[in-house]
This record gives C-alpha cells, sequence and structure tokens, in this order.
C-alpha cells in the first residue's frame, strides 16, 4: 500500500486559503498512491474558536475531500472543527473515492489548550479498511493515551485489529521529542506501521511546529520521516510482507491481555 503524507503549514483560520494551498499540493502527487493525509483541523489551525469556525460536518470540506479522492483514486483524510446538534466535535474525516465517508472524533482533548473547554470528547474509534489493510485513525493528543490505542489481538484466528496506526496532529516544536519516542513506543507495542502527519510554521498563538512527520515500521524503525519544517509530500510504500512476516516471527500477540474499553 502506497500512503502520501502532506506536511505543510497552516492559514489561521482561513479555510479559502488553505483549501486552495492543498488543491495544490494535491495536485502535485503525480504517482498513484492509496491514501493521502492530511495535518490535524488542516482548514483553520488548531482554533479553540469553533463558534466562528467550524462547520457542519458534511459541508463543504467533505465535499472537497470526496472530489480529491476521485481525481486521485486514493483516500483522502485530515481533521476538521465541525459542528453537529449544536456541539463542536476535532473530527476526522475519511472520504473514499467511490464517495463512502467515515469519521472519528477526537476522544483525547488537550486540556492545556482549553480544548476540552469549546469541543465534545468522542466515544468510538474506528477501523478502515484499504483492500485487506485494517487502519486505525487518531488525532494529536490521542498518541499520549496508549490504552485507547491499543490493538487487540484474536487469538483465535491470530489475528490483529488493525495493520496501520494514524496520527495527524498540529504538535508543537517544543514537545516534539515525546513526538518521535511516542509514535516508536505505538508501532512496538501495537506490532503494527505507523504514521504520524505533523504541520509546520507558526499558528495564530505565536505557537512553532517543526512538522516531523515519521512513518516507523512494526519494529520500531523510522522508515521515512520529513525534514523538520520544510512543506513536504511524502510517498512511501509499507509492505504487507513484512508485516506478516514479523508477527509470524515475533507473535507478541498470543501473550497479550485480553480487555475491553
Amino acid at each position: 500500500m502506497k500512503i502520501t503524507l502532506i506536511q505543510t503549514s497552516l492559514y489561521w483560520e482561513n479555510r479559502e486559503k488553505n483549501i486552495a494551498h492543498f488543491d495544490a499540493l494535491i495536485a502535485s502527487i503525480k504517482e498513484e498512491t492509496d491514501l493521502i493525509i492530511l495535518p490535524e483541523m488542516f482548514t483553520t489551525g488548531f482554533t479553540m474558536n469553533p463558534e466562528k469556525q467550524a462547520e457542519p460536518w458534511n459541508g463543504a470540506t467533505l465535499e472537497w475531500m470526496k472530489q480529491k479522492a476521485r481525481e486521485k483514486n486514493a483516500v483522502v483524510t485530515g481533521s476538521v472543527s465541525v459542528e453537529e446538534n449544536k456541539k463542536y466535535f476535532n473530527r476526522l474525516l475519511w472520504a473514499e473515492p467511490n464517495g463512502n465517508v467515515s469519521h472519528y472524533d477526537k476522544r483525547h482533548l488537550f486540556r492545556m489548550g482549553k480544548e476540552d473547554q469549546h469541543y465534545s470528547a468522542g466515544k468510538t474509534k474506528i477501523i478502515t479498511k484499504i483492500r485487506n489493510w485494517n487502519i486505525c485513525p487518531l488525532i494529536c493528543y490521542d498518541l499520549r493515551f496508549p490504552v485507547w490505542s491499543r490493538n487487540k489481538f484474536n487469538a483465535k484466528d491470530n489475528t490483529w485489529q488493525y495493520d496501520v496506526l494514524i496520527f495527524v496532529a498540529n504538535w508543537p516544536e517544543v514537545r516534539i521529542y515525546p513526538w518521535k519516542q511516542l509514535l516508536i513506543a505505538r508501532a512496538i507495542e501495537n506490532q503494527c506501521y505507523v504514521i504520524g502527519v505533523n504541520r509546520i510554521g507558526k499558528d495564530g498563538n505565536d505557537i512553532a511546529h517543526s512538522g516531523d512527520s515519521l512513518v516507523i515500521n512494526p519494529r520500531g524503525e523510522i522508515i521515512n520521516k520529513t525534514k523538520t519544517g520544510e512543506e513536504s509530500i511524502e510517498t512511501v510504500v509499507l509492505d504487507r510482507n513484512y508485516l506478516e512476516d514479523f508477527r509470524k516471527i515475533f507473535p507478541v500477540g498470543m501473550d497479550a491481555d485480553t480487555f475491553e474499553i
């Protein structure tokens, strides 16, 4: 499976400029890909002003994502600030080329940035599919909570719940060391590929972001990283045979604890 990471700066609370910018970036992808990943709140930046910035979850941004998915014959995903039933959510949208749409609402709201005062927390993870790959997409601060992102092993048929774990983010540069270490930890403990897509540049609160987007294999080895602080489009191949072979020779799932959340 080919996945494409888009690491870029964002225009603060300006959907039109951000959509135009991502239009150009996606158009520049010349090789075939299966999945295009955009950062957290890619239309606004990490805004705590949803009263003015949130849009209906099935509104213009979702229609744009569905259009891009059709044009590129690839899934397009990223999170946006949305309003639904008089509540606000930091919602990851998953738009497939066939028009199907899934969504995930961020479970862990970043209280140090007062996100919990403006948005409602999600309650349910989703597992999406691209052919024979199972994928679990999460958002930024979720990365710090291993129980929520934990991969489940089915001993009856020796299968894992998912094969790829994704985090879309607005993760500040000042905490970039934990970002890298936690992404590696999630790959090792869940025996899966992990992808972290982060933004660059300063936001409207003068908070700097360095990007440092990563793709990590099930051993915890970094197989692709973007240049710090630079706009970058990276397409990476995830090897299914490598994943399955590693799970066979090192079957930690057989000894995993069972649990329910």
